[in-house]
């Protein structure tokens, strides 16, 4: 009896189930990570193929039923078309016939991701073998020697991720998860704000000018950091005033758990099972890994999407936030400090 009342001392109501909640996020991050990323294939993947009017509809017919449906083709009227789709990241691949010999052209591009390039050249190889003919590959937007498998843009926004949730979660330790009033709100907001400004210029300057993993223009990736760190902030500061402190949780579960698995950085997302695949580019690692790569390896082509989304969470994190201060101050409710926590 004694030792029940001790736990009842020990484990109040509330630490028991913040620990069911922390068991769960420990069992959804193996789901997660383990269901995105334990088999990949390449699955509808957009691919061009240019050929002669005769034999283009039927290359592309072969290729889009090929076992296991790794290829979505379609026939492009010439070679400068196919590499303009892949700059413009519309296209991962395409396939150059050449009817006058046996050598046909896969551009692939490496910066979209090595592992997509590297399965497309062995689909294309194994495609063309039976016929006689060899292909050569051209890789057309060539990821750095210095970012092995293309994962440092991927890298580079968990980093910014991670940095944006944990700034959020410090501020709700350290002075309470809920802001008390609007001008509370306003501060953390602020406060975020500059720190997404001074670590996206870090994180930009490491992965370029310090490390040389990323090619493409360092304020670009500086601006791109910026609007990262404050977005992931944004939603955690709204999650943490809706829920209390079990919005890092929550946030946790979003950016980390869903987030970094569907991003498209280990496996592109063509070789993603189709939720992750699906959920990726709505959220703010598979938004920003895009951007990331678009800058770096696309000359900033097809960023518009990407930086929306960024926009979009940060605006929803901010409104959010200033709304539920506003809603505290109005009903009266205390800030959910931590002990000792200054009142003021």
């Amino acid at each position: 009896m004694k030792l029940a009342a001790e736990v009842r001392n020990a484990v109040t109501p509330r630490a028991a189930l913040l620990v069911v909640g922390v068991l769960a996020l420990q069992l959804l991050f193996i789901a997660s990570y383990v269901g995105a990323l334990h088999d990949p294939k390449p699955t509808d993947v957009p691919f061009g193929v240019v050929a002669p009017e005769a034999a283009a509809a039927g290359a592309a017919d072969r290729l889009a039923k090929l076992p296991g449906d790794p290829l979505d083709p379609r026939v492009l009227p010439d070679r400068e078309e196919a590499r303009r789709q892949i700059m413009d990241r519309e296209i991962d691949g395409a396939l150059i016939i050449d009817p006058r010999g046996t050598t046909d052209t896969l551009l692939v591009a490496s910066g979209g991701g090595t592992v997509l390039a590297n399965a497309l050249g062995t689909i294309v190889t194994e495609v063309e073998k039976p016929q006689n003919r060899t292909v050569r590959t051209v890789d057309v937007a060539p990821a750095s020697p210095q970012d092995f498998d293309g994962l440092s843009a991927f890298y580079l926004v968990v980093g910014w991720c991670v940095g944006g949730y944990l700034l959020a979660s410090i501020l709700a330790i350290s002075a309470g998860s809920r802001p008390a009033n609007p001008q509370r709100a306003v501060i953390r907001l602020a406060v975020l704000a500059l720190s997404a400004l001074l670590g996206g210029l870090g994180g930009a300057v490491i992965v370029g000018p310090v490390l040389g993993a990323l090619p493409g223009s360092v304020a670009a990736l500086w601006g791109l950091g910026t609007l990262v760190v404050f977005a992931v902030g944004a939603v955690t500061l709204a999650l943490q005033a809706v829920f209390g402190i079990v919005g890092i949780g929550l946030a946790v579960l979003l950016i980390v758990i869903a987030g970094n698995p569907s991003a498209g950085g280990a496996f592109p997302a063509p070789m993603l099972p189709d939720f992750w695949r699906a959920i990726g580019p709505a959220l703010p690692p598979g938004a920003g890994t895009w951007a990331a790569r678009s800058i770096a390896y696309f000359k900033g082509n097809a960023l518009s999407g990407a930086m929306q989304v960024l926009a979009i969470w940060a605006v929803l994190g901010t409104v959010v936030t200033l709304v539920m201060s506003a809603v505290r101050r109005r009903t009266g409710r205390e800030d959910d400090r931590p002990a000792g926590a200054d009142p003021s």
